[in-house]
């Protein structure tokens, strides 16, 4: 009788625990959504190598055995070069040598001398086996990468973790988990993805991302967007959370994930998918349409890219042009610097894919949290506002007029236009203006033709920028306000650092106040009581000897509608945003009056607090009309 009162006490403990994980496991959890769109499906865990390690057995060798055990050692490795060499061809073949080079780095960790005598010398002198002598020795590297906070060393870990993914794999015999070779439709969980891995990802079987490391402009969510899969990025230990095979629903709209959700959460979101299809095929059929108010105001709708490839996509999404072209993407992962020719077919396949349409090409913008393996970037205590864009361009003034002459020839075939990136002073402005004379003289000595009134702007992105706007103006064709970096000059507020990321407020007053006078200037406008309903008295005179300019946002803000519409009625000319982006943009600008959004503009330029800026503006376009 107590054996059976035991088991039907080990029966009810068993099923109230079990109760209580399965409602542990209902769990939502919030991070960065950085790819728009829902989806719900199963988990699929990618684990970062520390967890393929635990289950390594350390094994102390015989002397005997030590040679057999470096030779199967040196064999993994040989085995893994081949294979980063397959995935290196097939790359090239899929998306040109250019894009393949970044596996050469891969290969190269295969060379370092001291990381493989490290594992040599575990095995021979402290008699372990390879395997386990190997992951003490990845896992320390890894362990020094992780805990620097330089953002360029963290993208590179990821790139470290693939290639000892592989050798840890081709010693132990397990058969490695691959994005490549999926059979049904998952949900991608992962720390990070590396370069080979979005590479070679089944592209109709991941239907969604979720990682812990990266924010909006990291690799896996560029890739995402580009390939409009919804993704969540800095989740926190997310691959601790989430168990293979979870139900999941991601909403990389809202960065919400909600693990194992219940029915009624999942009927909820399969309406909310619903809809957002609908709206989107709905947005597209005006994607021919000019953005133009209801009051005839008309606004250019741009796009931003990284890769030639996405000049298609974005045009396909109603974009009138490119309104920044972020040409470093093409410097990275590689170990050398692109050739004029190799720029050359790049911005000439935008170009012919643009046609008349505008293509504004930002010249190198290295540095900051960007690096590029063959400059050699020195480490600096402050990457953001040390030796980056425009103050390296200057200096290394060869590898600038060999991009300048690439974009030159490329003006021929549509209206490229040369942007210039991170300008402080007006004598950064004529330093390059001065190159480009030169770059222009080469080209004309080889019988090279070019767009010789090629117009050239400027990135407004330092608040040094903004108060001799005036100055710029006279030098210059167009600006293009920077709004990332902008706001994190502005308010001192470094946008990746968590502890600080709250704090990055495009609706701060003097954010909106910075934009206000960027337009006005660049429009030739005097500060007068029409724009600010009460006369602003300087210790110094804006002046006005320029003609006027337009002015385009290609910041992230440009993506919100509150924010669009903000920028509506402060005037502006342009918005430059992802191309996802554009459709409900120019649903929310058909559908607005400029006149009523300018007095909105003027209403919130009194408003002190953000909150109160912000509960005005979901008014006004609570107000519209948005289904016309």
């Amino acid at each position: 009788m107590e054996i059976v009162d035991f088991i039907k006490n080990y029966i009810s403990i068993f099923l109230t625990l079990t109760l209580i994980a399965n409602v542990q496991k209902q769990r939502q959890i919030k991070a960065i959504g950085t790819s728009e769109g829902i989806v719900i499906g199963k988990a699929y865990i990618f684990s970062p190598i520390a967890g393929e390690c635990f289950g390594v057995q350390k094994i102390k060798i015989l002397k005997k055995q030590i040679n057999n055990e470096i030779k199967r050692f040196e064999k993994a490795l040989n085995k893994t070069r081949d294979e980063i060499e397959a995935v290196r061809n097939e790359a090239a073949k899929k998306a040109g040598l250019k894009h393949a080079q970044i596996f050469d780095a891969h290969l190269l960790i295969l060379e370092d001398k001291v990381f493989i005598s490290q594992i040599k010398e575990l095995i021979a002198k402290k008699h372990q086996n390879a395997a386990a002598a190997f992951c003490s020795v990845a896992g320390k590297y890894l362990k020094s990468f992780e805990g620097i906070s330089d953002k360029y060393f963290r993208e590179r870990t990821a790139d470290v973790k693939d290639v000892f993914h592989r050798v840890l794999h081709n010693l132990t015999g397990q058969t490695r988990k691959s994005l490549s070779e999926l059979k049904k439709d998952v949900i991608v969980i992962a720390h990070d993805l590396s370069p080979s891995e979005t590479a070679t990802m089944h592209k109709e079987r991941v239907i969604g991302l979720i990682t812990e490391a990266g924010g909006p402009t990291s690799h896996t969510a560029i890739m995402a967007r580009a390939m409009e899969i919804p993704a969540v990025t800095g989740a926190y230990k997310i691959t601790e959370i989430i168990h293979e095979n979870d139900l999941l629903i991601v909403d990389g709209s809202e960065g919400i994930i909600i693990i194992n959700p219940s029915e009624k959460q999942i009927d909820e979101y399969k309406i909310k998918q619903q809809i957002a299809f609908e709206r989107k095929a709905r947005l597209l059929t005006a994607k021919d349409e000019p953005a133009v108010t209801v009051d005839e105001h008309r606004i250019s709708l741009l796009a931003n890219i990284e890769i030639p490839e996405e000049a298609e996509h974005a045009i396909n999404q109603g974009a009138e042009g490119i309104g920044l072209y972020r040409t470093e993407f093409f410097f990275m992962n590689r170990n050398d610097l692109p050739t004029e020719d190799e720029q050359y077919e790049a911005y000439a396949h935008v170009a012919r894919v643009c046609g008349e349409k505008p293509v504004v090409i930002r010249t190198l913008d290295l540095g900051g949290d960007k690096f590029a393996s063959a400059l050699n970037i020195p480490k600096e205590m402050n990457p953001f506002m040390g030796w980056r864009a425009i103050r390296m361009c200057l200096e290394r003034t060869d590898i600038f007029k060999t991009q300048l002459r690439a974009i030159l020839r490329a003006s021929k075939i549509g209206n490229v236009r040369i942007m210039f990136p991170m300008i402080a002073t007006v004598q950064e402005v004529r330093a390059a203006k001065k190159i480009i004379e030169e770059a222009k003289d080469e080209l004309r000595k080889n019988g090279i033709s070019f767009n010789e009134n090629i117009q050239i702007g400027v990135m407004i992105e330092i608040p040094s920028a903004v108060m001799i706007a005036d100055i710029l103006a006279e030098e210059t064709d167009f600006f293009s306000i920077g709004t990332n970096d902008l706001i994190q000059y502005c308010l001192a507020i470094d946008r990746v650092n968590e502890k600080t990321a709250h704090m990055y407020d495009p609706l701060n007053i003097s954010i909106i106040r910075m934009i206000k006078i960027i337009i006005d200037v660049a429009h030739n406008i005097s500060y007068t009581d029409e724009n600010y309903n009460k006369k602003i008295k300087y210790p110094f005179a804006w002046n006005n000897n320029h003609k006027p300019i337009k002015v385009c946002v290609c910041g992230e803000i440009a993506s919100e509608p509150l924010l669009a519409y903000l920028l509506l009625g402060l005037g502006i000319d342009e918005l430059s945003t992802a191309a996802i982006s554009i459709p409900q943009n120019k649903q929310l600008l058909r559908a607005s009056s400029y006149k009523t959004a300018v007095k909105t503009s003027i209403e919130a330029l009194k408003i002190h607090n953000s909150d109160d800026i912000k509960n005005l503006l979901i008014k006004q376009i609570f107000n519209l009309n948005l289904e016309k």
